[in-house]
């Protein structure tokens, strides 16, 4: 099973709000899902990603790979920088 992290689009018209979620790659884009890591509201201004570091770490560890703009936002946080550094320590 592939696993990806992605965004889950939620909200009403004209307002999105997004989930970001680990899910198997083959379920729809709004369908089921592994586990909730965070959240994505693009009208804020500010602050408007929120993570669990941990359960995000966790999932890529396990090889799960984020799409595109999941990774923008999470290279923003400073999660992907987090997760290569881990990875270099493993490997000493």
């Amino acid at each position: 099973m592939a696993v990806k992290l992605r965004l889950k689009r939620m909200g009403s018209k004209q307002k999105p709000f997004y989930r970001i979620v680990a899910a198997d790659s083959r379920s729809p884009r709004d369908g089921k899902f592994l586990e909730s890591v965070g959240t994505y509201d693009p009208i804020k201004k500010e602050d408007n990603v929120t993570v669990k570091e941990d359960r995000v770490l966790y999932w890529m560890q396990q090889g799960a790979i984020p799409t595109d703009t999941v990774r923008s936002l999470l290279s923003k946080k400073g999660i992907m920088k987090t997760f290569a550094t881990s990875k270099v320590k493993e490997g000493k």
